[in-house]
């Protein structure tokens, strides 16, 4: 990897960096460090580099000229290049963190302009940089500093420059996470023991104590950091904690839909990356207005797994819609023995019409086509003889005839786009028969098939639902959730 470095002190830089790791880098050919004496590209015969700024005061400005032409000097040296990527070391940019070094790694050459005085002029940094970054907020006398602190992590990251491929990676900030406690001998230093975990040989011990530790001094020593470490794992951790209640958040985590916005000590905030779908619990009315206040409330929907989510969404939001649900869950592993006297299949998109005829106030007819095609909805069909002497309107509008299969469609179930089951409809004609526990039954096996937990959410005024599900041995919450919208 090439570094170039335009600044007034080329000294002072490749001082700092042809030594230690990166000077056996370098001299391994795994670097290569070049610094541009921006001075020696100055017109002025006294070799100045700044002047006065128009419109007055304090200090001095580098001018255009001698940077540009610095510039355009190290395009040459790369065999005419037309264009790099130029970092303006400046604390008006991004932050430089542990993820940008790697982004930046990838890079094949760098070119770093340092500053100096009250800054550079204006319309160079507008023809040349194409990245503002800055090492923290505060103020140094120049560049050179925070160009050396930059090239140091990224050099890094580059393989080869560190004897252990790992420690690039695992040390300090790996995964959001401080570096962990590290012990070398003797066992006892001034009655201070290492911990014995470390003495027992066994590498998972280890390894778990270490990340104990890192987790610990990290939620102490930089809880900004800790906000950001692991957002997945802590919230099914804290939802976990009313397994039944938050089944819908937790398998939206594991199936791999969420996003996670938030993960307090008392509360957890997610987002369905597929519709927007807010899903939000907390244990007391500040940390739910806290979580709220992260969300956009414009065009949005919300499940509340709380009575004062709902009533705070509904007051601050102007939503006026609000559905009650109990939550009822498929909790053994154990797939059921299916009915046989009935047909299930999965429908596809021909099916449209009838489909939304019996379910347009949930969805529009376009997204149940789009359900349509994904295979998430499920019939269940009869011969039509069976049905020969029930013409009624119903098998008339539902297009319901499978085309010249001589059977008929008597019922379909789905999965809602955030994974719980629903979509449960058994025309009028064949109520009563059995049909709706055979597809619910069904769509259960199809998602233990998966690896993932069935659920879904009953209006809590659907005794017959409540019912069914209770039948089926699923376990049915106490507790409701609230949709909004």
């Amino acid at each position: 990897m090439h570094f170039h470095i335009l600044t007034l002190f080329p000294d002072m830089v490749l001082s700092g960096l042809k030594t230690s790791i990166l000077g056996r880098a370098c001299e391994k050919g795994l670097l290569s460090i070049e610094a541009e004496n921006i001075r020696d590209y100055t017109k002025d015969k006294h070799k100045k580099v700044d002047d006065y700024p128009y419109g007055g005061g304090a200090g001095m400005l580098m001018q255009a000229q001698p940077v540009f032409d610095a510039y355009q000097a190290v395009l040459e040296k790369r065999a005419g290049a037309k264009t790099a990527r130029v970092i303006y070391v400046t604390p008006q940019g991004r932050l430089f963190d542990q993820s940008m070094a790697k982004e930046l790694a990838k890079e094949e050459e760098l070119i770093f302009l340092c500053g100096h005085y009250e800054g550079i002029d204006e319309r160079v940094l507008e023809e040349i940089v194409t990245d503002y970054v800055s090492i923290g907020d505060y103020v140094l006398t120049g560049g050179e500093l925070p160009a050396m602190v930059m090239i140091d992590a990224i050099s890094r990251m580059v393989p080869g420059v560190l004897k252990n491929e790992e420690s690039g990676e695992t040390e300090s900030f790996h995964e959001n996470l401080l570096e962990y406690p590290q012990y070398t001998r003797p066992e006892v230093w001034r009655e201070k023991e290492v911990p014995q975990v470390l003495l027992c040989g066994d590498h998972a011990k280890v390894d778990a104590w270490r990340l104990a530790r890192s987790v610990e001094r990290t939620k102490r020593q930089r809880p900004d950091l800790y906000e950001k470490y692991d957002l997945p794992g802590r919230a099914l951790l804290w939802l976990k904690q009313d397994r039944l209640l938050h089944m819908d958040m937790l398998e939206n985590i594991r199936r791999g839909r969420a996003r996670v916005l938030c993960v307090r000590e008392d509360g957890v905030l997610l987002q369905d990356k597929g519709n927007g779908l807010y899903m939000v619990s907390a244990q007391n009315r500040d940390a739910g207005e806290r979580l709220l206040s992260l969300t956009e409330p414009e065009g949005a929907e919300y499940v509340c797994h709380q009575r004062f989510l709902a009533d705070s969404v509904a007051a601050r939001f102007q939503k006026e819609t609000m559905q009650v649900c109990l939550q009822a869950a498929y909790t053994r592993k154990t797939p059921f023995a299916e009915d046989l006297s009935y047909e299930i299949r999965a429908l596809d998109e021909t099916f449209t019409e009838g489909i939304f005829a019996h379910y347009h106030a949930f969805y529009e007819k376009e997204k149940l086509r789009a359900f349509l095609k994904e295979g998430v909805i499920y019939g269940a069909f009869l011969p039509k003889e069976e049905t020969a002497r029930k013409e009624t309107e119903t098998d008339r509008t539902d297009g319901a005839e499978s085309g010249g299969t001589g059977q008929v469609l008597a019922g379909f179930i789905g999965t809602h786009e955030e994974g719980g089951m629903g979509m449960l409809e058994v025309f009028e004609p064949f109520r009563r028969r059995g049909i709706a526990q055979a597809l619910e039954t069904h769509l259960i096996n199809r998602t233990l098939e998966r690896g993932e937990t069935p659920y879904c959410q009953i209006f809590a005024e659907n005794e017959a639902s409540i019912a069914l599900q209770e039948k089926l041995g699923l376990k049915v919450g106490a507790k409701k959730i609230y949709w909004i919208s």
